[in-house]
């Protein structure tokens, strides 16, 4: 192989923040002359195949994640639930998710481990066939705990490979990525309503063997993953130059991104847990009808989240968090407030518009901290799932107090707190200290 070609190997394979050689027409440019910002999305060869094959993964692992927000009709009348203990299954589920994905990040920024994720996929399966014979409420939550560990070890090792497997694009890259989950998640109230409700619970089962195939997959994934080379951790150095961000400017970022998280799945709390409550009810849809509007909207957030980390890579990190996350203000405003057409119209669009800003704000902490893929994006992860289980507790016991409907009204200025993008620095034109 040419010494040339040997040097324009793309730093989203190395954690080394330092400037690189960059590369043009096969030759390589003194360090004077390459880039010190961000990576252009060119600057190597995005391996396709391995993308396509951790978002089938994701696709995989996301469908079954679903199922159980998806069959809570079926539980609630199964097991006489009330809507609080109904968001406290979804908080038992998302808070173990969300308290393991950092720490498991974290060690394997340290120790990559390329066949931890054949394991996550086995505990998913533990906790579908859980579900899928509980005889309490008590095992209900043993089986929402299997998920969430599933879910923990899943996401931060998948979205690394993704970046490693990017080429550069990291935006494209983790959007191709999230697309698969998105996908994934709405076909859980399909599934749920044409397969597992004429059936019953018990046909949860079945899905234990699309874990079986996610578990093939993501084993010979990890043979990619080690025999690239990328199962040996990099030394991390110290950011050079100016430029750079001082940890207090990491820090306020990473606040604020907090918040701006908070704002997004709190949101989507309301929606992923009561929406189908909320059609039968506010509107008195039959359960199987519900579900294929809630299929509309996840559907809806599956194109927005493709969408998002692709102009994410041509306009900034930073437009398209305003966009997203403010932008979606006057169709949520508006929704408690249409009949049934203008409902699922407003669904689509907020569905669309919110979910581009995931993508975004992952690769964006990413940039705020090189060399801590892992852990930025189990914290980010985690962070979406621990604020999806207490949104939907909190928002569980504030339905049964009031209505529905006035859950609905309160959500909808949630998005509001995306006025704080305004306070994000522009990490693309800076390289930021290691935190």
């Amino acid at each position: 192989m040419p010494r040339s070609t040997l040097l324009c190997i793309p730093p989203v394979e190395s954690k080394d923040p330092r400037p690189v050689p960059a590369c043009r027409g096969g030759k390589v440019l003194p360090v004077s002359q390459a880039t010190t910002t961000a990576v252009p999305a060119k600057t190597g060869t995005t391996a396709f195949p391995v993308l396509a094959a951790i978002s089938v993964c994701h696709l995989l692992n996301d469908m079954m994640q679903s199922l159980l927000p998806a069959i809570y009709p079926i539980l609630k009348g199964g097991f006489d639930l009330s809507f609080s203990q109904i968001g406290l299954l979804t908080l038992t589920y998302q808070v173990v998710a969300s308290l393991l994905q950092p720490v498991i990040g974290l060690f394997t920024d340290r120790r990559p481990q390329p066949y931890s994720l054949p394991f996550g996929m086995g505990s998913t399966l533990l906790g579908l066939v859980t579900l899928a014979f509980a005889a309490n409420y008590a095992m209900l939550l043993v089986g929402a705990v299997f998920l969430g560990i599933g879910s923990s070890i899943f996401h931060p090792e998948s979205s690394r490979l993704a970046r490693l497997a990017s080429g550069g694009a990291h935006g494209l890259a983790q959007s191709l990525f999230q697309v698969g989950g998105n996908i994934g998640s709405s076909l859980g109230p399909l599934l749920a309503a044409f397969f597992i409700l004429p059936r019953g619970r018990e046909s949860l089962a079945w899905f234990a063997l699309a874990a079986l195939a996610g578990m093939a997959i993501l084993t010979a994934l990890g043979h990619w993953y080690k025999s690239n080379g990328h199962a040996t951790p990099a030394k991390r150095r110290a950011a050079t130059g100016p430029g750079r961000l001082t940890s207090r400017q990491v820090g306020g970022a990473i606040a604020v991104l907090i918040a701006l998280i908070f704002s997004k799945f709190f949101y989507l709390a309301s929606i992923t847990s009561y929406y189908i409550f909320y059609l039968m009810h506010h509107f008195g849809l039959p359960t199987e009808t519900a579900q294929l509007c809630l299929f509309v909207f996840l559907a809806s957030a599956a194109v927005g989240t493709f969408i998002g980390g692709p102009i994410g890579d041509r306009i900034g990190r930073k437009s398209v968090i305003w966009g997203s996350i403010l932008g979606v203000v006057p169709f949520t405003l508006a929704l408690p407030y249409v009949g049934l057409g203008a409902t699922i119209a407003l669904s689509i669009v907020i569905g669309l518009v919110l979910s581009s800003a995931f993508s975004a704000i992952v690769v964006y902490a990413q940039e705020l901290m090189p060399g801590r893929v892992g852990m930025v994006s189990g914290l980010f992860f985690g962070l979406a799932f621990g604020m999806g289980g207490v949104g939907a507790a909190a928002l569980g016991g504030l339905a049964d107090l009031t209505s529905i409907e006035f859950v609905y009204r309160v959500c909808s200025f949630l998005p509001l707190i995306g006025l704080l993008t305004a306070f994000l620095p522009d990490v693309e034109g800076v390289r930021a200290r290691p935190a």
